[in-house]
């Protein structure tokens, strides 16, 4: 049973990291989006966890702001 259950784990891995490169390829097509992302990931590495909604809302927010849109 152990071993089905990493078997399912290592394929949904598989799965959802293949959605990040498609997405991202899709996503990332000028500069603000780039740098928007690597400061994202870069803050979701440090140590000290900070929620994934309040990142997302924050780099939704200065998406906006960098587009002129707020």
């Amino acid at each position: 049973m152990k071993a089905f259950v990493d078997g399912v784990t290592a394929a949904a891995t598989g799965a959802i990291a293949g959605a990040a490169v498609i997405l991202g390829r899709r996503a990332l097509m000028d500069g603000p989006t780039i740098l928007i992302a690597l400061v994202t990931l870069a803050l979701l590495l440090v140590p000290k966890k900070i929620p994934e909604p309040v990142l997302i809302l924050a780099a939704g927010i200065v998406g906006l702001v960098l587009k002129g849109m707020w």
